[in-house]
């Protein structure tokens, strides 16, 4: 099998709402009339993102979750991706389950591929996305402003658990939506899109949930307090809340939502989360000044080693 080969058997779909998909120099889209494009790229890497025997149908889930997650943080539309490849080596059974999972998401989303590349190299996966929202409306992380509530999707810390169990080596029984939540991540697209005129900045937590709202305040010139008993998790974690919390207050690869509203807002933030079958938590406010407090329940400063992920750590 050649690398064509290879492309034309398991990467080449129809692409509906593209003029033109795969096979040509370049792909051809056409934005929709009165909205803005999006596009954000992801790249995962063997041995830095994800474990040499992870199930190759998981990893093109995965490969396309982490996309569609930035989408769904800005209440983005996803319409079209590209797809490129860096494999050790021709291996079609691994190609097959791959596209599988890769498709089954895009299906699910409505997005298209439109193109990409392969070669040989070391196991790397890289994904560019294009979404569309109406003019001037997109969620932004500059957007928070003093006297805003605090909002997290989800629960936090399962993927950071599983993680976590997986390299220490422990065969301690974890729940089940830890490793689906590592392997398998449900990017909050719906909820994204609903949130639309009713959030003011968001973001998805990718890296940590405190790293990732730091960067929501840093664009915003602003503070934030958060109340760790309110970050919501998993009730097993929960039981041992202190031996977890940097798992889920600064584990990452969560993909939840994490948005600010004005108190007002409340119903209609609870509309959005019902409207997309997402559960939404308020962990904390924006304040005036800068930086992250994050409170027990008794408000006394609860200190993390580190905030969340770093590639370069």
């Amino acid at each position: 099998m050649t690398e064509f080969d290879l492309i034309r058997r398991h990467f080449t779909r129809a692409a509906p709402n593209a003029v033109l998909g795969v096979g040509d120099d370049a792909a051809i889209v056409r934005p929709t009339l009165g909205c803005d494009l999006h596009v954000s790229t992801d790249m995962l890497v063997e041995g830095r993102h994800f474990f040499a025997d992870v199930s190759p149908e998981a990893l093109g889930h995965k490969a396309l979750a982490v996309n569609l997650s930035d989408m769904a943080a800005m209440g983005a539309t996803p319409r079209w991706v590209t797809l490129a490849l860096a494999l050790p080596r021709l291996d079609e059974a691994w190609a097959a389950a791959f596209a599988r999972g890769f498709f089954a998401l895009a299906a699910e989303h409505g997005v298209s591929v439109v193109g990409g590349d392969t070669t040989r190299g070391p196991l790397t996966l890289s994904v560019t996305i294009f979404g569309e929202t109406p003019h001037g409306q997109a969620l932004r992380r500059d957007a928070a402003q003093v006297g805003d509530d605090i909002w997290v999707s989800g629960q936090l810390g399962l993927a950071a658990a599983a993680l976590q169990q997986r390299l220490s080596g422990s065969t301690e029984l974890l729940p089940a939506d830890c490793l689906r939540k590592l392997e398998r991540p449900q990017p909050r697209v719906a909820l994204g899109r609903a949130l639309l005129g009713v959030a003011h900045a968001a973001l998805d937590v990718s890296d940590g949930f405190a790293a990732d709202l730091s960067h929501i305040l840093a664009r915003s010139g602003v503070g934030a307090q958060v109340w760790v008993e309110a970050l919501p998790m998993h009730p097993q974690l929960a039981a041992e809340r202190s031996r977890w919390l940097a798992a889920i207050a600064a584990g990452g690869d969560d993909y939840e939502l994490c948005f600010t509203a004005a108190p007002a807002q409340a119903a209609a933030v609870q509309a959005a989360a019902a409207h997309a079958g997402v559960a939404v938590h308020k962990v904390g406010r924006i304040l005036a000044g800068e930086g992250l407090c994050l409170l027990d329940a008794s408000g006394q400063l609860v200190a993390l080693e580190r905030l969340g992920y770093d590639h370069f750590a």
